[in-house]
């Protein structure tokens, strides 16, 4: 019996076990969000456990290990109406040409306040994505959630600090009126200043860190060019009034100590500060939008 030869069957190549099981997994490609304020608005409905535990660290973090804990959200300002009340109230003898029926303490408190809001929130804002790098290289979320929880934190110093102001009314007898009703939306009009530069800064300080230094010098020369120390009228004329009122600050601050101190509300000043106030809260969100898609590579 002679031996049958044997056949060739041509194999067929086989895919490699790598390739099939890629083949067979579905790949989630996550790529960056649209700019418009709908998805905004949807991207933190959907991440508002994430902004409330962003928010609420941000507040644990501020006084962790402080010898004087919260009491450092009224030292401030405080400090700063002492030094303010002695240079320019009694020394340069401002306070008695100004003020009439409100000593010159509680109308330099009532004005440095939400300057104070307003500085403390710019500064947390502007260093938001640079101080949370690491969180921004591991999970997807809406970056414009980390200026906002910085603003919402500074709400709790601004609280504090305001306590301190009811309790100088009290001790000058100042009355306390109902346009005290009116500070909440004051609050968030200067918040929405804040927010708003503090967007942009935040998007330029990832690409340009000089702006860590930038701000806060920006921040001590605006002081002077808003209304803190001294009302509008004391050094701007009539006629070039709107000028000095396209600082936003200038409109909310004076409308601030108008409520609580019952001078007379400027309604056109306030009416120019809510105008500007949105237009830069609207650029701000859209330009930190924009950019936040080269944050993980630039940081």
């Amino acid at each position: 019996m002679s031996a049958q030869e044997p056949t060739l069957v041509a194999a067929t190549p086989k895919k490699p076990a790598r390739a099939q099981s890629e083949a067979g997994t579905r790949v989630r490609v996550i790529e960056p969000g649209t700019v418009s304020l709908i998805h905004l608005v949807k991207d933190l409905w959907r991440s508002r456990e994430l902004l409330f535990f962003l928010t609420w660290r941000d507040i644990k973090v501020r006084y962790k290990q402080t010898a004087l804990g919260v009491l450092w959200a009224i030292l401030q300002p405080v400090i700063s109406m002492v030094v303010l009340s002695i240079v320019f109230g009694r020394l340069a003898g401002i306070g008695k040409t100004i003020t009439s029926h409100v000593p010159y303490p509680v109308f330099v408190y009532s004005g440095l306040l939400p300057w104070t809001f307003f500085a403390s929130t710019l500064g947390s804002s502007s260093n938001s994505v640079l101080g949370n790098a690491a969180l921004i290289n591991k999970i997807r979320f809406p970056r414009i959630a980390l200026p906002i929880a910085a603003s919402v934190g500074e709400m709790v110093d601004f609280g504090l600090s305001f306590l301190v102001l009811i309790g100088l009314m009290l001790w000058y007898h100042v009355p306390i009126r109902a346009g005290i009703l009116f500070i909440p939306f004051l609050t968030l009009g200067v918040c929405m200043v804040a927010l708003g530069l503090g967007s942009i800064f935040a998007s330029l300080t990832v690409k340009y860190r000089d702006f860590r230094y930038i701000v806060p010098f920006v921040t001590q020369i605006w002081m002077f060019l808003t209304p803190v120390i001294y009302p509008i009228n004391f050094v701007v004329s009539k006629k070039h009034e709107w000028l000095f009122n396209l600082n936003p600050l200038s409109g909310w601050v004076g409308a601030f100590r108008a409520a609580l101190l019952g001078d007379p509300l400027n309604w056109g000043q306030l009416g120019i500060s809510v105008g500007v106030s949105v237009v830069v809260l609207l650029a701000g969100v859209y330009y930190f939008r924009r950019t936040e898609r080269r944050f993980a590579e630039l940081i």
